[in-house]
């Protein structure tokens, strides 16, 4: 049987929208003359950097530290970022960049949209999706979630920082290294949860956390293919909604894992069944809950919901 596979919900409420500020931003690039390249720093000497979700314009700040200005495109935890409208205040961030951090995966397109629309040969672009040489058919986008996803993405930083800045290089290697030591909790705890809890299963809306379940010996009894048709706002086939209802009420699962950002009366109705049959709920994210969070801590806290919900049967359905 073949998996299925996701066609994904567009990232842009409206195809003209976006046009219409891929049209806005071309012409002032034309008009301002900058079609040809981006400027690398701010006139206080910071590099102008764009995360397109905020967890890696977390990252960026955390590895360019007081010489970067970095602007997070989707960061609203409380909104579905599959609703998300380009707009031209983002474009004009996007086209003013000079470093630029997207997901790919089909997960933030509009990026690319605006980017192609203020072309600039100075600019440079981690798209994660190529940096980790994944094809355009990955099933799961949510990269964010895999342990080994940032460390290649500070890499990568390192170096265009430091050709951007080459006189702060040893800055941005220092910081990264910081940053790779400051994921040791994280993996610790995904380590020790797989020994604590072998054989642990979960019940999904969508694949948002699927990559730390993996990683975390955790397996999810969620048909792929009703995680995608919810992922992609379509219905799913009626036995896929029977098998996961039938995975509260038989106590085939020992936590429902809820995406918090995307919601509707099918997911709440999980979750109320979930609830009913005394199976604890942790929530998910798309974008890092803010305040109060750094990309670190924040992995870190969805695998100790984890581990409360399974050993101590506490839900923790917002962070």
């Amino acid at each position: 049987m073949k998996p299925h596979r996701p066609t994904r919900r567009p990232r842009i409420g409206a195809t003209a929208i976006l046009a219409a500020v891929v049209a806005v931003v071309a012409v002032a690039a034309v008009a301002a003359g900058c079609a040809g390249g981006a400027q690398s720093t701010t006139s206080g000497g910071a590099i102008v950097a764009v995360g397109a979700e905020n967890e890696y314009a977390n990252v960026i700040s955390q590895i360019g530290g007081s010489y970067v200005k970095v602007t997070a495109i989707e960061s609203n935890p409380n909104t579905d970022p599959h609703t998300f409208e380009a707009s031209p205040s983002v474009a004009q961030a996007v086209s003013a960049a000079s470093l630029i951090v997207e997901n790919g995966v089909g997960y933030d397109s509009y990026m690319e949209k605006i980017e192609s629309a203020s072309p600039s040969s100075s600019r440079k672009v981690i798209n994660v999706q190529k940096l980790l040489g994944l094809p355009e058919s990955t099933l799961d986008p949510h990269l964010w979630y895999k342990p080994t996803t940032m460390p290649v993405v500070v890499r990568a930083l390192v170096a265009d920082l430091s050709a951007l800045q080459p006189a702060h290089a040893a800055y941005f290697q220092a910081n990264a290294n910081a940053f790779d030591a400051s994921l040791g909790p994280w993996l610790k705890a995904l380590r020790q949860f797989s020994s604590r809890y072998p054989g642990t299963t979960v019940a999904t809306t969508e694949p948002v956390g699927d990559y730390m379940l993996e990683a975390a010996a955790i397996k999810n009894l969620t048909p792929f293919s009703m995680q995608a048709d919810i992922m992609n706002g379509t219905d799913p086939a009626p036995q896929d909604v029977t098998l996961q209802e039938a995975l509260f009420s038989g106590h085939k699962v020992k936590v429902f894992v809820h995406n918090q950002q995307v919601t509707s009366s099918l997911t709440e109705s999980f979750a109320k069944a979930a609830k009913r049959d005394g199976i604890p709920v942790v929530g998910v994210y798309e974008t890092m809950p803010t305040p109060g969070y750094d990309y670190q801590s924040w992995m870190l806290a969805e695998v100790k919901a984890l581990e409360e919900a399974v050993g101590q049967g506490v839900s923790t359905e917002k962070l």
